[in-house]
């Protein structure tokens, strides 16, 4: 049995029953599971049954390119001017803050904000440039801005962001997949000083 829109093959009844007299010679309410067609097709051996989906049994699907690893290591933000001439670009002067998540293909950060005003950081596409303190040495990205939110009181309020990598250098990469590398094996990371 299939589709009469989209041809696929995932039917089940319908939750919405039809008439007595159609279900006794067979004929049922069918859904469509592909793209939500509520359709009549003819089922007489019942083999379509209703099969609702719940929310503890389906498998919820992983996105994510690569992994990313709840870490707390400090970084300084900077928001990147390419306004000023072509070929040439300008860093604001950095803001303190944490990479609390990281991953290869990007990181989250929070940080107080307070050198830039609230359009600067809300804009999803911005530029910024993150220097991440990690054990061994520092890794620096330009990355875009993905996700942004303000949270906290009012004297307390901070900046949550999600940002993916833009440009990195072949060095810092390295650096920053060795690190991934002994967060995924599990290995207490040493800082020395």
């Amino acid at each position: 049995m299939r589709c009469p829109r989209c041809e696929s093959e995932r039917i089940q009844r319908d939750y919405d029953d039809a008439v007595v007299v159609l279900r006794l010679i067979g004929l049922h309410k069918l859904l469509c599971n592909n793209c939500g067609l509520v359709f009549k097709g003819f089922d007489p051996l019942r083999t379509a049954q209703r099969a609702p989906t719940s929310q503890e049994n389906r498998e919820r699907y992983n996105r994510r390119r690569g992994p990313r690893y709840n870490v707390h290591l400090p970084a300084a933000i900077s928001l990147i001017d390419d306004k000023v001439q072509v070929g040439k670009v300008t860093y604001s002067e950095p803001s303190r803050g944490h990479c609390d998540t990281i991953g290869k293909f990007g990181m989250s950060l929070s940080l107080v904000g307070a050198r830039f005003n609230d359009g600067e950081l809300s804009r999803i596409g911005r530029l910024l440039f993150v220097r991440v303190e990690l054990p061994e040495r520092p890794v620096e990205a330009v990355v875009a801005l993905v996700t942004h939110d303000r949270v906290g009181e009012e004297r307390k309020k901070k900046w949550l962001i999600g940002v993916k990598m833009h440009q990195i250098s072949d060095d810092d990469m390295e650096r920053l997949d060795a690190y991934l590398k002994t967060r995924a094996e599990g290995r207490p990371v040493v800082i020395t000083e």
